[in-house]
């Protein structure tokens, strides 16, 4: 427990922890001491260079930065001394000067006019610099916007972009007065290596770095013009953001983050520009309907000119249509005849009503998603091993960690808020082991950079786990209270010395041993995988040899240690926990367990349903070309296009007698 010191603030006893700052004492009791280089939100150090946050310390002769100024036992704060209050408002006046005027400002409700009204500052006394001094308007980004005049040099943006972000693309440059943030090598910000996550502008206390969208041609903007405020969680990938909508005219106007548990107000360019498809023209309002005299199924639809192969129904035409087709195939053919592809971008709720709908209506398991073609073998090899489908550890648990292994993933492209984990991470000191054939942009933060030979995975794995073995580097505690099988796998690892397998794989045996000592000497340790390991037709038995490289060291079930399959899509994980897979029901229980069935039989108040377990994406559509399936309900997903075989898909998407999707565009299916 933090110990806890007490100091006089405002002529007031209070409690606070040790190592909290003078502001953050004053904050948590609602006493707002005016700010602007300084952001309370995680992730964020405060810098003390703006000094608008200064207070009177007892026995010290000059005010102190109360952002950086840690409170001490005994200390006697005030901050609304004539002196403190004085000085606080002659900062702000100072910085106003050279700022647009409030009604053309570029955000008229910025965090800095808060500050000047909190301060009782309308307008500044002192001379404006000099126009040619300051840089001009940079528009090169199609999402940002970046006006230097108003510029505090407050540092926000290169904290957002160095320290939050880890990207380095943002930094000063120029001196005194003279001094502004740049991008790379002073280059317009839409040529420089900005990945757009957009931090820098949630960051930026004046309006000098803004969303496009909130600007006019005149450069004006104000962020408070907005109807409504949506709370949500980002649509795209599977780290689970939490975003604000900042809705105007029912249309979005731009999108912040939420401090939430996965992102702490982190964004990337698809969560915070990613929702212009919201307006999209090609976006689906009502329902269509193919036409009697349509050209033959294929992909020569124009999302933007469908007439010559659908018409538009009214909702009941296309409910009775789409349930009818569905009901004739049942009653003619049986329910088999019939089979559902859910989708992972659904939410929970959805995922279990399709599931209900074709195991209740069709009394068959033949119900699916994506996962088979993403996670389904990670998801099979924690069954096995560790008795849930689910990840044991949350990413962000990575800064308990000593070392981490990412291994076949690209988050710095497919999971960039993760990856702002994973990079402050490395900037702390861990150790962070990146393993894939292809030179993933986290290697330049990496310990050691395995580029071994593709499909080579299990043969590098196991020989890691040899050395582990050979060298005695194994939690035996460990192994024999959480683990079994322990001999069968150290003589099955005995096959797989780093000198035999460097010709396999492609590592030096030296490399390999490096690791495997890096790895099991840690006091906890990650590890993290994407696609690359399981999308192999022995994507299985490479989650296996993860798992078990982590059991053997220990390094599951504690702070700082765990394993993290990365997902792609936003719901994969809970869509496969609701039971959108052919083999389980909710909560990974079995589909032959007469007892699991009748449990949900009888909250559905149904009959039993197949005690078979049904078929998988890719079965699914070789039962089609084999007649056993002749009619499909599609829910946001899009096989034309994500099945390994698109061509053995297409086809048999074609043949099929009568195909419901359900989607917001006309896709490839």
């Amino acid at each position: 427990m933090a110990q806890t010191i007490r100091l006089m603030l405002d002529g007031r006893e209070v409690e606070a922890e040790a190592g909290q700052t003078i502001w953050e004492v004053a904050n948590g009791r609602g006493l707002v001491i005016p700010h602007l280089c300084h952001k309370p939100a995680p992730g964020y150090r405060p810098d003390g260079n703006c000094r608008a946050c200064m207070v009177e310390v007892e026995g010290e002769r000059v005010l102190v930065a109360s952002c950086i100024r840690e409170a001490r036992d005994g200390m006697v704060v005030t901050t609304d001394s004539a002196r403190a209050t004085s000085a606080r408002k002659m900062v702000v006046e100072m910085l106003l000067a050279d700022q647009p005027e409030r009604d053309v400002s570029h955000d008229a409700s910025s965090h800095l006019w808060d500050m000047a009204e909190a301060n009782g500052v309308t307008h500044s006394r002192f001379p404006k610099v000099e126009k040619d001094r300051v840089p001009l308007l940079d528009d090169s980004h199609v999402a940002m916007r970046v006006n230097l005049d108003a510029c505090i040099q407050c540092n926000l943006c290169v904290r957002a972009c160095r320290e939050v972000q880890v990207n380095d693309v943002i930094g000063m440059a120029g001196r005194g007065h003279d001094a502004y943030p740049v991008f790379d090598f002073d280059d317009p910000m839409g040529e420089s290596t900005c990945v757009a996550c957009g931090e820098c502008v949630q960051a930026c206390p004046t309006g000098a770095l803004m969303p496009a969208s909130v600007m006019d041609d005149q450069q004006q903007g104000d962020s408070a013009d907005y109807d409504e405020e949506v709370q949500s969680v980002c649509p795209f990938c599977g780290v689970g953001c939490q975003v604000s909508l900042k809705v105007k005219d029912g249309r979005v106007k731009y999108v912040e983050g939420i401090n939430g548990p996965a992102n702490e107000g982190r964004l990337c360019v698809k969560g915070r520009f990613g929702y212009d498809y919201i307006h999209h023209p090609h976006r689906l309002t009502k329902p269509l309907i193919r036409r009697e005299d349509a050209p033959e199924k294929g992909l020569n639809v124009d999302p933007g000119n469908w007439h010559q192969f659908f018409r538009e129904a009214d909702w009941d035409e296309a409910l009775d249509i789409a349930a009818g087709g569905l009901k004739r195939l049942k009653d003619t053919h049986g329910g088999a005849s019939v089979a559902g592809f859910g989708s992972a971008k659904c939410t929970n709720e959805e995922a279990y009503l399709f599931q209900k709908f074709i195991r209740q209506g069709f009394g068959h398991n033949n119900v699916d998603h994506c996962t088979r073609l993403c996670h389904a073998s990670s998801v099979s090899a924690l069954i096995e091993n560790v008795g849930s489908g689910a990840v044991t550890a949350t990413f962000n648990e990575i800064e308990n960690a000593d070392v981490a292994i990412v291994i076949g993933a690209n988050p710095i492209e497919n999971h960039p808020v993760a990856a702002t984990y994973f990079k402050q991470f490395t900037k702390r000191g861990g150790k962070l082991i990146v393993m894939d054939p292809r030179g993933v942009g986290l290697r330049r933060f990496a310990t050691h950079m395995l580029q071994f030979k593709p499909g080579a995975d299990v043969s590098m794995l196991n020989a890691i786990c040899h050395v582990i073995v050979e060298e005695g580097l194994y939690d035996q505690q460990y192994i024999e209270a959480f683990t079994e099988n322990w001999e069968a796998e150290k003589a099955h690892l005995a096959q797989f010395p780093p000198e035999k397998m460097e010709a396999i794989c492609g590592i030096p045996a030296e490399t390999l041993r490096a690791v495997a000592r890096e790895f099991a000497g840690a006091k906890a340790g990650m590890i993290f995988w994407g696609m690359g390991i399981s999308q192999h037709i022995h994507g299985t038995d490479n989650s296996r040899c993860l798992i078990s490289l982590a059991l053997m060291c220990g390094h599951v079930g504690r702070p700082g240690t765990g394993l993290h399959p990365l997902r792609g899509q936003n719901n994969v994980q809970g869509a496969s926990d609701a039971g959108l897979v052919p083999m389980f029901l909710p909560d990974y229980q079995t589909v032959t367990d007469d007892g699991v069935r009748r449990a949900f039989t009888e909250v559905w108040e149904s009959g039993d349903f197949s005690a078979e377990k049904g078929l998988t994406v890719t079965e699914i559509m070789d039962a089609v070309h084999a007649d056993a399936i002749r009619g499909m309900y599609i829910l946001g997903e899009n096989p034309a296009m994500s099945d390994p075989d698109v061509e053995h898909a297409r086809d048999a998407l074609a043949k099929l007698e009568h195909l419901v999707v359900q989607d917001i565009f006309i896709t490839e299916t």
